[in-house]
């Protein structure tokens, strides 16, 4: 299987990412490492969605619609604002 992924940094929640990969647990890793120059100044993060598919292509395709404009105000207003309010909702009844 091949992931597109979307994480967003904890000290940092304005920060969030977007990649692919074959190896979602590991990549997750591999960014609260350091290893990526994109998102090491911005760490820990943590995944907030993915997307899986089959064939490599498609994820490539995915992701890099993903990066433009209008894909990322689809993500945006697909799951990105329904989780933060999803969080928001739970935080309040923890109270």
């Amino acid at each position: 299987m091949f992931y597109v992924y979307l994480i967003k940094s904890i000290p940092h929640p304005e920060q969030k990412y977007i990649g692919q990969t074959d190896d979602l647990k590991k990549r997750l890793k591999q960014h609260n490492a350091g290893y990526s120059i994109h998102t090491a100044k911005y760490k820990p993060w943590e995944l907030v969605n993915y997307f899986a598919f089959s064939s490599k292509d498609a994820a490539l395709e995915f992701e890099q619609y993903l990066k433009t404009g209008s894909g990322y105000a689809f993500a945006k207003k697909t799951f990105l604002e329904i989780i933060y309010q999803k969080r928001s909702a739970f935080q309040k009844v923890k109270k």
